[in-house]
C-alpha cells in the first residue's frame, strides 16, 4: 500500500538506498523505516523529505537474502522495490526480529574453505558454459537472426566510421570503376550473388592499409590500401574476396553474440557490472567486425581462393598481399597482420597449400 502523506515524526533509519515504483526503473532516493513491525519508504529528496512513499507489514514484504555485495531488495506488495547496498542494516534489523538466518549463499561465503570450493565451482560452471553452451546458443542466435538486425548494425557502424575517422576517397573514379568491376566478378559467385554486396571506397585516416566487410555486406576499401597494392589489383580483389569470406560465414554476428554472451555471463557470476552489454549491442557490434579470430580468418583465406578460382584469377593474389605486407609493412609477426588479422607467414603457406590441395583435386579424373 502507497501514500502521499509526510510523516508526523519520524522513526529510526534502518537503511538508505533508492525506492522503485511498481514496473519502473525510475529511482527515487529513499529511506526504509521500521514502524511498529510495518516497513515504511520515506523520500530522501530534498523537496520532498519524509514523504511516505510506500508501507507494508513485514509478513507481506519480501526481502532478498545476501548474496555478497549484491543490493538487497524489499519488495513491497504492490511490487514496488526498495533496493540498499547497506547489507549490515538489513541483517541486523532482520536478528532484530529473529530472522538471522543467512541465505545459503552467504553461509557458503563467510566460510573461507567452503567460499573456495563455492568460487571454484561457480569458475568450473563458468568454463563449461562458456566452452559448450555458449557456442551453441551463438549458432541459434544466428540462425534466427532477422535481416534487420545485421542492417542495423552495418548503418550504424558505418555512420560513425564516416564521422570520426573515414573521409572521402580520393581514389580516382576510372580506377574505383576498376576495381568495382572486378570485385563483381568475384561476388557474382558469392552466397546471395553480386547483389547483395556493396562496395564503399574510403580515405581510411587513422586505420590506415585496410579492408573490412560489415554483417550486412557492406564492404569498406581504404584508398591506403589501393595504394599499397599499387598497380597489383587481382591482389585488392584477392582481399575483397577474403572479406566476403567473413560476411558468408556471419562472423561478425558471432563475434557479437559471442560478446555479448561473455558479458551476460560475468553478469550472471558478478552482477550488475554497469550497462556493458546494452553498449555492446547498441554501439559496438559492426565494430567487431575488425577482429577475428584465427580460425575465422583462415576461412575468409580459403574462401577467397575458392572465388578468385571460380572468376578466373590468380587464386594466389592473397599470398602476394601477406608477401607485401612482409616487405612493405615489416608484418613478419607469426601472431599480426595490420594488428587485426593474425599470422601472416602462417597464413601466407595455408594458402598456397590449400592453392595447391584444390589443383590435385581439379587433375583427379572423375568418376
Amino acid at each position: 500500500m502507497s501514500t502521499d502523506s509526510t510523516l508526523a515524526s519520524e522513526p529510526e533509519t534502518i537503511a538508505t538506498g533508492v525506492w522503485h515504483p511498481p514496473h519502473s526503473s525510475r529511482e527515487v532516493p529513499a529511506r526504509l523505516l521500521d514502524v511498529g513491525g510495518s516497513l515504511i519508504v520515506v523520500s530522501n529528496e530534498e523537496e520532498e523529505e519524509n514523504r511516505r512513499l510506500v508501507w507494508g507489514i513485514r509478513s507481506d514484504i519480501e526481502i532478498s537474502q545476501r548474496v555478497g555485495s549484491v543490493p538487497r531488495r524489499i519488495v513491497f506488495g504492490n511490487e514496488s522495490v526498495f533496493e540498499t547496498r547497506d547489507n549490515d542494516a538489513i541483517d541486523t534489523y532482520l536478528r532484530s526480529r529473529g530472522e538471522g538466518r543467512s541465505g545459503v549463499i552467504h553461509s557458503l561465503e563467510i566460510v573461507r574453505p567452503r567460499l573456495i570450493g563455492f568460487v571454484l565451482a561457480v569458475l568450473v560452471l563458468a568454463s563449461v558454459i562458456y566452452r559448450y553452451a555458449l557456442p551453441a546458443l551463438v549458432e541459434v542466435a544466428v540462425l534466427v537472426t532477422p535481416p534487420v538486425v545485421p542492417e542495423m548494425m552495418s548503418a550504424g557502424t558505418m555512420k560513425t566510421l564516416d564521422q570520426v575517422t573515414f573521409s572521402s576517397s580520393k581514389v580516382s573514379a576510372a580506377e574505383q570503376t576498376e576495381i568495382r568491376d572486378d570485385f563483381a566478378r568475384i561476388a557474382s559467385n558469392a552466397q546471395g550473388g553480386a547483389n547483395r554486396y556493396h562496395l564503399n571506397f574510403r580515405d581510411g585516416g587513422l586505420i590506415g592499409p585496410n579492408a573490412f566487410a560489415l554483417p550486412d555486406g557492406n564492404l569498406v576499401l581504404t584508398d591506403q590500401l589501393v595504394e599499397l597494392a599499387g598497380s597489383d589489383k587481382e591482389m585488392i580483389t584477392a582481399v575483397l574476396g577474403h572479406e566476403i569470406g567473413h560476411v558468408e560465414y556471419k562472423h561478425s554476428l558471432r563475434q557479437l553474440y559471442t560478446a555479448a554472451g561473455v558479458a551476460g555471463l560475468v553478469l550472471l557470476i558478478a552482477g550488475d557490472v554497469g550497462s556493458g552489454v546494452q553498449d555492446i549491442l547498441t554501439q559496438g557490434g559492426g565494430l567487431l567486425a575488425l577482429s577475428y579470430s584465427r580460425q575465422a580468418e583462415a576461412q575468409a583465406d580459403r574462401r577467397s581462393v575458392e572465388l578468385m578460382r571460380a572468376a578466373g584469377k590468380d587464386p594466389m593474389a592473397l599470398s602476394r598481399f601477406f608477401d607485401l605486407l612482409e616487405m612493405k609493412l615489416n608484418d613478419h609477426d607469426k601472431t599480426s597482420m595490420l594488428s587485426t588479422h593474425p599470422g601472416t607467414p602462417e597464413r601466407k603457406q595455408a594458402i598456397l597449400d590449400y592453392v595447391r590441395e584444390l589443383e590435385a583435386k581439379g587433375r583427379q579424373p572423375s568418376g
